[in-house]
């Protein structure tokens, strides 16, 4: 059941939260070499500004064989260094997959997140797809339990996208280097890379703009 609390936005936001805090997750495909039965594989994903997943994969893949036959997925995670598996936070997206067009613009942000991936970036056969969600399997802990449709998980329009490179060179330039790098900036929060690690941090409130996101930044 759902605590009588969380309003279909609150829990839109939730879902949107706990997805853009993982980095990896399981993909589910299905199978072309047997029929149809669910093909599992681990894949590093990047939430884009918009709430759809950006994944980089090769055409050498199983998975990406998976896709181009059939581009329904669904890819499930979680926080991993949580040894509680049955009363964390989980969620599932149900969707479909295609292949980006806009490979430069797709890896520029991709590679902020994801810089060990630069050389498998560099060999012609790894291209992204972009996973456009259907609906949201969300877990937020005992008793919050429920489905997600695409229309409640979608982000409110903001300017956040067009607004990000220059953001976060205003903000990386202002701050020292010991406090780590900011590498990205959406309308729910930004994630701060120090010490090789990189750690999410939820604002309170969606930000439109980068006015907002600059206020929201603030310690």
């Amino acid at each position: 059941m759902i605590p009588d609390k969380a309003t279909p936005q609150a829990t839109a936001l939730a879902a949107r939260q706990l997805l853009r805090a993982h980095r990896y997750g399981a993909l589910s495909t299905l199978s072309k070499k047997f029929e149809g039965h669910p093909f599992g594989s681990i894949t590093p994903y990047l939430v884009d500004h918009d709430g759809s997943l950006l994944i980089l994969i090769s055409a050498l893949a199983e998975h990406t064989k998976n896709i181009q036959h059939d581009p329904r997925v669904s890819l499930i995670t979680h926080n991993q260094e949580d040894s509680h598996i049955q009363t964390q936070g989980r969620i599932t997206l149900v969707g479909s997959a295609a292949l980006e067009p806009e490979r430069e613009l797709a890896g520029k942000r991709y590679l902020r997140y994801f810089p060990e991936a630069q050389t498998y970036y560099d060999m012609p056969d790894f291209q992204f797809y972009r996973i456009a969600p259907l609906a949201l399997r969300y877990i937020g802990g005992f008793g919050d339990i429920h489905w997600v449709k695409a229309d409640r998980y979608q982000v409110p329009p903001n300017s956040l996208a067009a607004e990000e490179d220059a953001l976060l060179e205003r903000i990386n330039a202002a701050r020292p280097a010991t406090q780590g790098l900011v590498i990205g900036i959406d309308c729910d929060g930004y994630d701060l890379r120090l010490n090789d690690r990189t750690a999410r941090h939820d604002f309170p409130t969606p930000a439109l703009d980068g006015n907002q996101a600059l206020v929201l930044l603030q310690p």
